[in-house]
């Protein structure tokens, strides 16, 4: 049975190839040496042998200390998944018939969303005989998308879905 395979670059004893092209721990090129030789020099520094480029010709390999280059390595991943801003779908719920105040208290959550980059989903909920008077429901979409056209735009117009109107709106 073989030993499981290791994830990242081969290190040390590791490496299977004569020659390699060395590179010094300050970054100084030492050309093409053989592979014992690599060995020596970087346990005489205390350091190891790490293969950075596994596919030239020879391979290319470095004088560093490998705990500290894995540590590098998850610093530079945690960093970039720091960056990255997931995109969540917010939903407001209106009624055709909403009250003024009600509408601007709804506004102001659907600014906050878009301001912070997120979708919002703007859902009509019609019940019983509102269903003859979708136009009034269509009026409130509107006046939603005119309010929030400077700083969102519309990515899905107004649909029925059922007994309620749907419009999707995402940042600009």
């Amino acid at each position: 049975m073989s030993p499981p395979k290791r994830e990242g670059p081969r290190i040390n004893e590791d490496i299977e190839v004569s020659e390699v092209r060395l590179v010094a721990e300050d970054g100084e090129q030492l050309g093409v040496v053989a592979l014992d030789a690599a060995l020596q020099r970087a346990a005489d520094s205390g350091l190891d042998l790490v293969e950075v480029s596994p596919n030239a010709s020879p391979p290319v390999c470095k004088i560093i200390d490998y705990g500290k280059l894995k540590y590098q390595e998850q610093k530079k991943k945690n960093e970039a998944r720091k960056k990255q801003k997931t995109i969540e779908v917010k939903e407001i719920k209106l009624r055709p018939n909403i009250d003024t105040h009600d509408y601007d208290v709804k506004m102001r959550s659907a600014r906050r969303f878009i301001d912070d980059g997120d979708k919002v989903k703007v859902t009509l909920r019609f019940r019983g005989r509102e269903m003859a008077h979708q136009d009034l429901g269509a009026q409130v979409l509107e006046r939603v998308r005119g309010e929030l056209d400077e700083i969102a735009k519309v990515e899905q117009m107004p649909k029925m879905e059922g007994r309620q109107m749907v419009m999707v709106m995402s940042p600009r």
